[in-house]
This record gives C-alpha cells, structure tokens and sequence, in this order.
C-alpha cells in the first residue's frame, strides 16, 4: 500500500483527505490510502517517518511549515530559499522537503496581478501580507518575483514590518493588494477576521485568503462589502496538491 498524509497540530478543517481519496478513485489507483496525522509536537514526526510502513508523501500545514526543516535529510532549493516546506517526499527511507505554497499562490496572483496598478501610472503595486508564518514566506518569494512592494503584518516587529496596532485606513488605502496567511477565520472559528479598517478598501483592492474552509470567510465577506475583489484559498490548495502529486512521483 502506498501511504500519503498530511501533518499538523489541528486538522479537522482540511479538506486535503477529501482532494486525495477523490484523485485516488478517479485515477483508479488501488492501494493508496491518505490519512490526517495530528503531531502535538513536531519531534513526533521521525516516528512517524519510521513507523508508517509505505509511506510515500506528506503535506504540512500550521505550526509546522518552518519547524519541519531540521528533521528532513534534505531540501529542494526552492524551499531552501523560501525558509518553509509544506510537502515531503520519502524515498528509500530519506525524508525531502519541498514547497508547493509557491506554486499555489501564484495561481491565485497572476490572473490579478495587472489590476493592482492604474494604468499609465508610475506608481508601483503595494501588498499587505497579513501573517509571518511559512504560508507567508511562499506569498512574499512571489510577490519578490513580480516585483510588488510588500509589507508583513506580524504580532512581533521581530517577524514582520507592522505590528497589527499600526494598520490605518492610511496604510491600507495605499496597500491595495491584502493577502491574509493567517488561520483567523478558519473552521471552526468562523466568525474571526483579521483586525483591519476595513472601510477603507475600495473596488481597487485585491484580497485574497489562503484560507479555504469556509469558501468565503469574514475577511473575504468584509472586503466584498467594500467592493473589493476577494478571492478565496480552494484553488491555491488544488494548485498546489496537484504540483505535490508531480513531487510525489518523480524519480528520486
């Protein structure tokens, strides 16, 4: 049996079991199996590595995106550079790490990417990357790809350029892109909404939310009331389980 998983603290919101087993079936592949592997503590995952007995892939997801990297034997350069991995190959009972964040979030940005300067104008897009957490480390290597400005939103001025206090409608008027990487929101808290002024987004604001269970969450629903274009995690999830399935099944 071929055995696939995703690690994390708490998993009852993910919806990547249900992505997998449908793959499995569609593509009449018997024999695979994908289970949700809850770790209190990122230390529990060599015993995971050594005890699952055909065990092929992992996804990662929160706290573990930065963690995980000193228990894997090796890195794809990609994730070297971006500090996070969220997916893990196992091959000959060597553990790799990669990330496919990247690949997701750039299927969400690009189709928007031209909406977010005026055109004719010199000025130059600006983002608010809400979050500095391993998703968020994927979302600021693509927005350094496209040249976008960006600031990082964090508790701490050790992690991030703004603290949550400093967010005015000021900076957000001048901030059209926002990009959440927090779980706030998230199943099954739904009712949670990053902190933000939100009367001061207008219909030239982009939100997006890596978020992808509730569909729309309360960041999203809020934007929306302002006219801003929001656009949810679902497909950044597909993109990237599907680049972690290439990953999966390349030659070592």
């Amino acid at each position: 049996m071929e055995r696939y998983g995703l690690i994390g603290r708490k998993l009852g919101h993910s919806f990547s079991r249900e992505h997998f087993t449908k793959l499995f079936k569609q593509e009449k592949l018997k024999g695979h199996r994908y289970d949700l592997f809850e770790l209190a503590a990122i230390g529990e995952l060599p015993a995971l590595l050594r005890d699952t007995a055909g065990l092929r892939g992992l996804n990662v997801t929160i706290p573990y995106k930065e963690a995980v990297i000193p228990f894997l034997d090796e890195l794809d350069p990609l994730a070297a550079a971006v500090g996070a991995v969220n997916t893990i190959a196992v091959h000959g009972g060597r553990a790799k790490g990669y990330n496919t964040d990247v690949a997701g979030f750039r299927a969400l940005i690009l189709p928007v990417a031209g909406q977010l300067s005026d055109p004719g104008s010199a000025i130059r897009p600006r983002a608010l990357v809400l979050g500095s957490g391993g998703a968020s480390r994927a979302v600021a290597y693509v927005l350094r790809e496209l040249g976008i400005r960006f600031r990082i939103v964090s508790r701490s001025r050790q992690r991030g350029d703004l603290t949550w206090d400093l967010i005015d409608p000021t900076v957000l008027r001048v901030c059209r892109l926002v990009v959440n990487t927090t779980p706030l929101g998230m199943y099954p808290d739904v009712a949670e909404a990053p902190p933000l002024p939100y009367a001061a987004l207008t219909a030239k604001h982009v939100l997006i939310d890596l978020v992808y269970n509730p569909g729309e969450t309360m960041f999203l629903k809020h934007g929306a009331e302002h006219g801003a274009r929001t656009i949810g995690g679902i497909g950044m999830l597909k993109a990237q389980a599907d680049e972690a399935w290439r990953i999966w099944h390349q030659a070592p």
